[in-house]
């Protein structure tokens, strides 16, 4: 696979041959297509908020022309919603779809266009459950097509950049907005409408995007993608997790409905170090009675969760520094393969 960056030379300069052979050159890139504000669009060039998915995949890639000189794209429309729309079932197809184009020895890496809402989710899922080297870049927008200084076609521009560069190979799934390149497993959406929304403040940016060049400066270290032990292509449902948000003067009945419904597990949003509220503790007490796992995850944003004293005898997980979004994914999948506390705590220590 060879990376390529923009060139200044138009397509209807070069003679015919050599068109052709420069685009059989060029990478392969399959861009999937599953919504958001990065194919939205709104009433007026000033309307960066409340606005529509309106555009297929081929039109936000029709808008970015200058693809066609880093690479041959092709596309498919997974879905075409916004993300805080979209569920397990949905979830698991997006990843079925992203091992399938992987899956060809004609396609050199994927690409996919999502909402940001819950695009961390998907990105954090994709990194557990692809079973591929090949370069994977999530890839969203902060303001619709239709805005004044959309960020959306830059960021297209350079996700594409990124899955042409052999660098990106072995790196699991990656997040590209606003220039940076970041590990899926430390991407977080931490600002509700910037275009530098996405950070991994904690642990740093892997590399960016400058002057046209994919430049990494480092590398996860976690389990990822081929390492794991998941595989959607395993998996024909996901277990029900729910999330439970911690605070002054809560009470158990959360939990109890959670355990009514079905759920499986519950990610707890606790404050500090995972902490367990009176009525946490009481609630990670039915839990256990019933044979629901209990994370302990963190309200803050950013720091690990660590063991504390009573996770034995409650038998509950330390998130370590997974946010509780991601918390649930990871849960959700280690609920596929064991029940076993001790189990699961090690995929959150080595995921």
């Amino acid at each position: 696979m060879k990376a390529h960056s923009s060139s200044n030379v138009s397509q209807g300069a070069r003679p015919v041959a050599d068109e052709a052979k420069h685009h059989a050159d060029l990478p392969r890139i399959a861009v999937l297509g599953t919504g958001g504000t990065i194919a939205s669009s709104g009433g007026s060039a000033t309307q960066l908020h409340d606005y529509d998915v309106t555009a297929t995949v081929g039109e936000v890639l029709s808008a970015v022309p200058q693809l066609g000189e880093i690479a041959t794209i092709s596309s498919e429309q997974v879905l075409n919603i916004p993300s805080h729309d979209i569920d397990n079932a949905m979830l698991l197809n997006i990843a079925r779809r992203v091992n399938a184009a992987l899956d060809d020895p004609g396609i050199d890496g994927v690409v996919i266009t999502h909402g940001t809402d819950t695009l961390e989710e998907t990105a954090y899922f994709l990194n557990l459950v692809i079973k591929s080297n090949k370069p994977v870049v999530v890839v969203g927008a902060m303001r619709p097509a239709s805005a004044l200084s959309a960020d959306g076609p830059l960021n297209l521009y350079n996700a594409v950049l990124v899955a042409t560069s052999p660098a990106a190979r072995d790196k699991g799934v990656l997040v590209l907005l606003n220039d940076r390149i970041v590990a899926a497993r430390n991407a977080a959406k931490r600002h509700t409408t910037g275009t530098d929304a996405f950070r991994a403040a904690e642990y740093g940016t892997l590399g960016e995007v400058s002057a046209g060049v994919v430049r990494f400066l480092c590398a996860p270290l976690l389990l990822h993608t081929t390492a794991t032990d998941f595989s959607a292509g395993q998996i024909d449902d996901l277990p029900l997790v729910d999330i439970i948000y911690d605070h002054q003067s809560a009470r158990t009945h959360f939990y109890q409905s959670a355990i009514a419904a079905g759920a499986r597990g519950i990610v707890l949003a606790g404050t500090g170090n995972g902490s367990l509220s009176t009525a946490a503790r009481a609630g990670a007490r039915e839990a256990l009675e019933h044979g629901v796992r209990v994370v302990r995850a963190s309200r803050v944003g950013d720091g690990t969760v660590t063991p504390l004293s009573e996770d034995e005898a409650l038998q509950t997980i330390a998130a370590n520094s997974l946010n509780p979004q991601k918390a649930r994914i990871l849960l959700m999948l280690a609920l596929t393969k064991t029940s076993d506390f001790r189990a699961i705590q090690r995929y959150f220590d080595t995921c």
